[in-house]
């Protein structure tokens, strides 16, 4: 995993999220060069937010996005700019095969699984915060 922090005014920080979108009722929609394709429009798009793309993955009715962002950011914006831009954007280039599935303009479940997660277990930080000298 990517460890860069990210620097901006007076916050030095290191936010990865891990965000699960599910295709609606869970149809198999996505072929391997609508997963290549929406790679390169989260990358560009979460450029955008001044966020990082980390890993991305999928299989036909759902993906995983690994990402970097800022404290500035709100989760829930992001989240639903990326289910609204992506939606758009694969359905116009893609739109004879999701047109095939759904007929509305339709493309992600309404949910979304998102949380926090970073470069060590909880475990490990608690008992590093256990550990600290603390002044007598």
């Amino acid at each position: 995993m990517q460890s860069d922090f990210v620097s901006s005014g007076r916050s030095v920080s290191d936010l990865k999220a891990h965000l699960v979108l599910t295709t609606k009722y869970r149809k198999d929609v996505f072929t391997a060069s609508m997963l290549t394709r929406l790679n390169e429009i989260l990358e560009e798009l979460l450029i955008k937010w001044e966020c990082k793309l980390i890993e991305f993955n999928g299989e036909e009715n759902h993906v995983h996005i690994l990402f970097q962002y800022h404290p500035n950011v709100m989760l829930s914006k992001l989240v639903n700019n990326v289910k609204t831009v992506t939606s758009r954007r694969l359905r116009k280039e893609f739109a004879e095969q999701i047109n095939a599935i759904y007929w509305k303009d339709i493309l992600w479940n309404g949910s979304y699984f998102i949380a926090s997660c970073g470069g060590v277990t909880i475990s490990t930080l608690k008992k590093y915060i256990e550990n600290q000298k603390t002044p007598e």
